[in-house]
């Protein structure tokens, strides 16, 4: 019973302590009221408004940040060296000769970083094999890509120049690419060879095919054809820099861990 009524008092001493914060509370209640009555109501009604457009914007932006894509997608024809160069970023782990893929390889690494003005980042890179007829799987990671890197087997080039073309043509006439305006690497693989192909080279002649292919294309009927944009300007030579969305080309060796303008890339893509 004495602990009861030591707690009624302590009850009743917070209770007379908290009464001067009641009424403080009460007074500025009531202040806050009569400013508001005095306040004209379309002046009111703005600051409301100008409230809650401004907490959508905040908010907006910051789920703009969070959703903001970190998978990369390596592709390219069989043999070029994607799945060699997945490894090789993955864990710099070297794998020699030919993997050929059935299924889309995937892993999240820590892009490190090579400055100390960068920090390091979680990338999701996504491996699609090269065979024609399991292409289709690359649609199923377009609509979350932050960029694609295009490899290409810089010392086999000539002889896959068309179907390399073709391939890269496909992609960058998509409308998940356009739309996204999706970064797009075109990556010279296995440069390590003397008789390896320049990365300028590469590209020329990369663009004079799609130049082709461009004008091929756009004779047959729109109903014939599955691409959902079209490239380049008319009546002008095609070139990369006519694309909507960023064409650049670096050079690469997998085997070699010679994957520093891949990485770069990478990085451009996913940064914050």
């Amino acid at each position: 019973m004495e602990g009861l009524e030591q707690w009624k008092d302590q009850l009743e001493q917070l209770k007379s302590q908290m009464e001067p914060w009641k009424n403080q509370l009460e007074k500025c209640l009531h202040e806050a009221i009569e400013y508001l009555n005095q306040i004209p109501p379309v002046q009111l009604y703005a600051a409301i408004a100008v409230l809650l457009i401004s907490t959508l914007l905040l908010l907006s932006i910051r789920l703009f940040k969070r959703a903001k894509s970190n998978t990369i997608i390596l592709t390219g024809l069989s043999g070029s060296g994607k799945t060699v160069l997945f490894y090789q970023l993955r864990d710099g782990s070297v794998h020699q000769g030919t993997i050929t893929s059935m299924e889309p390889n995937e892993s999240t690494i820590v892009l490190n970083s090579d400055s100390n003005k960068r920090k390091s980042k979680p990338v999701h890179i996504v491996d699609i094999p090269g065979h024609s007829r399991l292409r289709p799987k690359l649609d199923e990671f377009l609509p979350r890509a932050a960029g694609i890197v295009f490899v290409v087997d810089s010392l086999e080039f000539l002889p896959n120049c068309r179907l390399a073309s073709e391939y890269l043509y496909d992609i960058l006439t998509k409308a998940s690419v356009v739309k996204k305006k999706i970064p797009v690497l075109i990556c010279c693989n296995k440069n390590d060879k003397v008789t390896a192909h320049t990365k300028e080279f590469i590209r020329k002649q990369m663009e004079k095919e799609i130049d082709k292919l461009r004008a091929s294309r756009s004779a047959i009927s729109a109903a014939d054809i599955s691409n959902d944009f079209t490239l380049g300007v008319p009546e002008e030579p095609f070139t990369f820099s006519q694309c909507r969305n960023k064409v650049t080309v670096a050079e690469s060796s997998g085997l070699t861990g010679e994957v520093g303008q891949v990485e770069q890339f990478i990085w451009e893509c996913v940064k914050p």
